[in-house]
């Protein structure tokens, strides 16, 4: 007999509250190896979102490095990243607040600052660091970095920002903050990153590209000679001979990564769409190594991504994107002819690949499974003359997995692989207010959508061990649309899907035509279509679910942030599959993104809508804001008043226009918060607002208790 309460979908009590979201959690960003430490950074909604940065000694004692109040955390490209970086226990960050670079050396109770004081604020911004230490460069040690230049003078002369290689001297003393002391290394492209010095200091790679493409669009790779002059101050960095080696016009490069033979290594598109790893010959010729139909890439929308690693062994490491799923694979540079040699390690999500820390793991990376939350792991490779059997021996001892450092994917498949790994947590997962048996395991979905093409998604069904529908009742669906759009959404453990699943909800987050990890052909398949394809396979994606059985096609809803937004703004503007949306910070007018937006994607739209002002009558025809007319169901609209990607005054018209209308709505708007929550409380209360919104709109009563959130027509 069973023991479960019967409760009709969207109503049933779960432990994941929205309080629960948040407790406890630190999400991480980066991760650094440093001798036998590993760093990482994490964002604490706890602490108002801040990024502290946390350093793992071999012991495995774990210390939190900065003050309270600092924020390791930059705003280059307005999405930054890559804002901190350590060498021989000295770090150098850039400090959200001032957006200056300081460094904390070993031992030291007060960071200094190393780079010039702004006339504005916030004028000179800085990313993508790498230390060079004492005697590469002359005497004293260096930091390069890419600069993004606010000052008032520069953006009159030049109409924008202006974004150049720099390298800052890390010898200190008021002079050394002198604006001449930074030297310009790189300067005329519109963007630069990735700046990477050779292992003997002799040359300095990194890619470039020009409005209107976008990194994931057409780069270059380019190499310069390094010399060092100024002996009267020590020594100073000059770049001469520049020479682009890869890249063009069709092509994008990414991670520039020289191997410690000084060969330099890369990622590229060339090959058939697909980002997979190239390496430049001793005579300058490029060739590709582990060719594969999966992506070692992704887009870059925050700098230091790393998706490869030069390990102690010879061996790379690489983080593969095939059909959904991440796998940690291994590739042999002797073997250049090999595809790349997948190990089981459980999870389905991997970044930020690193070699391991001396006397520990063999790789560091940030991982996550379908029952993992994403954390900063340590990897442990199969020995080599172990089998693979005697590998899986290993694995099935006694312990129960809720408490192991390893673990074997749930979406696992028989294949030929490099064995099982080991994965060790670098700091202890957070306390879980569920067991595993609460999580509803992502399931990998392909469907049918427009013009006969096929669209993928992730799907996660209602599960709830204590509650049961009741018969010939299926659940309500919410499609989530990923942000970019030039992104993806991962199969893997997220709270946030769990919350709706526990509750009664299906979710499935769809790979639309123009999302990453399925090769360049999908990827462009948004060109001059957004808010076209992306709506369609939405569209295609609930339709199918409704039509297989496997939700309500009276319930279904449609939700997302960003570029989500937008196309949730679109699919309730331009079809009528959906009963209700949610917004969260979206666009609603593509002519007001691309007059009033930030100078990474000031010509992003030119790709995606076309070339403005030429194309006006295009951006009119697919801005939801211009049809208004159009939307027949429900809205609930979340906004931070400082967003600079996406204004409030986007969300504001689509708020008025629907009030205007007379449709139910909910509006949020939260002081204090950017493109994305990172508050606590702002988080809390926008997720519950969200939930009590589709009760509403679907007739079912939260099991929460939850203060109504402003709007009206209810």
């Amino acid at each position: 007999m069973s023991t479960q309460t019967e409760l009709p979908y969207g109503s049933w009590p779960s432990p994941i509250t929205a309080e629960a979201l948040v407790a406890g959690a630190a999400t991480p960003g980066e991760v650094r190896v440093d001798g036998a430490d590993v760093w990482w950074s994490e964002s604490r909604p706890a602490e108002g979102g801040r990024e502290q940065l946390v350093r793992r000694g071999a012991d495995g004692s774990r210390t939190d490095i900065l003050p309270d109040g600092v924020s390791a955390r930059n705003r280059v490209h307005e999405y930054g990243g890559a804002a901190w970086t350590v060498h021989g226990g000295v770090l150098v960050y850039a400090n959200w607040a001032d957006q200056r670079l300081y460094r904390l050396d070993p031992g030291a109770e007060h960071a200094v600052p190393v780079t010039p004081e702004p006339t504005v604020s916030h004028g000179l911004r800085y990313a993508d660091l790498e230390i060079v230490p004492p005697g590469v460069w002359g005497e004293h040690a260096w930091v390069v970095a890419v600069r993004e230049n606010h000052e008032p003078d520069v953006v009159a002369e030049h109409g924008e920002a202006v974004n150049e290689i720099v390298a800052v001297p890390l010898n200190g003393g008021p002079g050394m903050q002198h604006p001449s002391s930074v030297r310009v290394l790189v300067t005329g492209p519109d963007f630069v990153a990735a700046p990477r010095v050779a292992p003997d200091g002799s040359a300095l790679a990194w890619t470039q590209w020009d409005h209107p493409n976008m990194p994931w669009d057409a780069t270059e790779l380019v190499v310069a000679r390094v010399d060092v002059v100024d002996p009267s101050v020590g020594g100073a960095p000059e770049l001469t001979g520049a020479e682009v080696v890869a890249g063009g016009p069709g092509e994008a490069v990414l991670q520039p990564t020289w191997a410690p033979d000084g060969a330099l290594w890369f990622s590229s598109d060339r090959r058939g769409g697909w980002w997979n790893l190239h390496r430049v010959g001793a005579g300058g010729q490029v060739e590709v190594v582990a060719p594969v139909d999966g992506e070692i890439g992704g887009p870059p929308w925050v700098f230091g991504m790393r998706w490869f690693a030069f390990l102690a062994d010879g061996r790379v490491a690489c983080a593969l994107a095939q059909n959904g799923l991440y796998d940690l694979a291994i590739v042999d540079p002797d073997r250049p002819e090999e595809p790349p040699q997948a190990l089981v390690t459980g999870l389905t999500w991997v970044d930020r690949v690193a070699a391991g820390p001396q006397g520990g793991a063999d790789i560091v990376v940030i991982g996550a499974g379908p029952a993992e939350e994403a954390e900063p792991l340590g990897i442990f490779l199969p020995q080599a003359h172990e089998s693979a059997d005697a590998a899986e021996e290993e694995h099935d001892d006694d312990r129960d997995p809720d408490d192991t450092e390893y673990g074997v994917s749930d979406l696992a498949e028989s294949r030929d692989d490099a064995g099982h790994a080991l994965l060790e947590r670098l700091r202890p997962a957070r306390d879980s207010v569920v067991g595993r048996e609460w999580f509803s395991i992502p399931e990998p979905i392909a469907f049918p959508s427009a013009d006969g093409r096929t669209a993928y998604g992730i799907l996660y069904r209602p599960r709830n061990p204590e509650v049961r529908a009741p018969e010939g009742t299926l659940p309500p669906l919410l499609v989530t649309t990923h942000g970019g759009p030039t992104a993806m959404s991962r199969a893997m453990l997220t709270l946030g899907n769990q919350y709706w699943t526990t509750r009664g909800f299906a979710v499935v987050e769809v790979n639309y035509g123009g999302s990453t990890g399925y090769g360049r052909p999908y990827r462009e398949l948004l060109r001059n279509a957004w808010g076209v394809v992306d709506v369609q396979d939405t569209d295609a994606a609930a339709r199918h679910l409704a039509a297989t059985g496997v939700v309500d096609p009276d319930k279904l809803a449609i939700r997302g942030g960003s570029a989500g937004g937008f196309t949730t703004l679109a699919a309730l503007a331009f079809g009528d599959t959906f009963a209700a949306g949610a917004n969260h910070f979206g666009v609603a007018d593509l002519a007001a993104l691309a007059r009033d937006t930030h100078k990474f994607e000031s010509r992003y739209l030119d790709g995606l809508v076309g070339p403005y002002p030429e194309a006006a009558e295009r951006y009119k025809e697919l801005s939801p804001i211009n049809h208004t007319d159009a939307f027949t169901c429900p809205l609930a609209v979340f906004q931070g008043l400082e967003d600079e990607v996406v204004p409030p005054s986007q969300s504001e018209m689509i708020v008025e226009a629907v009030r205007q209308k007379g449709l139910p709505y909910v509006y949020l708007a939260f002081e204090g918060e950017q493109h994305g929550f990172r508050k606590a409380e702002n988080i809390i209360r926008c997720r519950e607002a969200e939930l009590w919104f589709f009760g509403k709109v679907f007739g079912f009563e939260p099991a929460d208790d939850i203060e109504a959130p402003p709007g009206g027509g209810f």
